[in-house]
This record gives C-alpha cells, structure tokens and sequence, in this order.
C-alpha cells in the first residue's frame, strides 16, 4: 500500500499546488506570474522559444556522428526506462523477494511512468487543453 501511495501522491502535488496558487489569487486578485500585456506575452513566448532553441543544441549530437550511434543516444531514455518497468514487473512477481526491494523497484517504476505520460496525465488533471 506505501508504495502505490508512494506513486499516486507525487503526481497529484503540481496539481494541488496550482489548486492552492488559484486560490490564493482568487482571493488576493493577483494573476501572479501571467503576462500583463500581449506585448509581455509576445516576450515570454519568444523566451520560450529562445530556450528551447538552446536546448536543442545542446542535445544535438555532433554532426560526424554514425547514425547508429545517434539513434542509440536518442533510445537511451526509453531503453532505461523499460528495463525499469520490466524490473519492476519481474520483482512483483518473484516469490520470496524482500519488501523493500519491491517497493523500490515499484517506486522507480512510478517515477517511469511520470517521465513518459506525466505531463499529458498533469495537463489533464489540472484541466488544460
């Protein structure tokens, strides 16, 4: 029961805080960090992008690099992941496996599974399209 208490309350906290930040600007009439103009929206935006931008060249591979090699480098991510996932699913299911190394295996699990649909689950929680 830790464990998936362990699971569902670290994806519930960005929701709870933005429930909590509505509130308190419900009440203080604040727009707390939101840009006050379309010009101030046009900056933000173009931050964002400069960011991003930046980003992406830091994670670009170096352009004499096999393809093979980049393709490897890009998967890494997922390929952790899943062996995450298969771990844990193989260690719920070993007779005789101590507790706490269930629920830590259960615990990295979560944390996969925050890493690939967190924000699609975040963004539907919070109620945003």
């Amino acid at each position: 029961m830790g464990a998936l208490i362990a699971l569902i309350v670290p994806a519930l906290i960005p929701t709870l805080a933005d429930a909590v930040r509505g509130i308190v600007g419900k009440f203080t009439g604040g727009a707390g960090a939101l840009p006050q103009s379309v010009d101030e929206s046009i900056k933000l935006m173009n931050a964002e992008t400069e960011k991003m931008k930046a980003l992406a060249a830091l994670d670009a591979p170096a352009p004499n690099v096999s393809k093979w090699v980049a393709d490897l480098r890009a998967s890494t991510r997922y390929i952790i992941a899943i062996l995450v996932v298969l771990n844990a699913v193989a260690v719920v299911y070993v007779p005789g496996m101590p507790g706490n190394y269930v629920d830590l295996s259960t615990t990295l699990a979560g944390s996969v599974w925050a890493f690939l649909f967190g924000e699609r689950m975040y963004i539907k929680l919070a109620g945003r399209k």
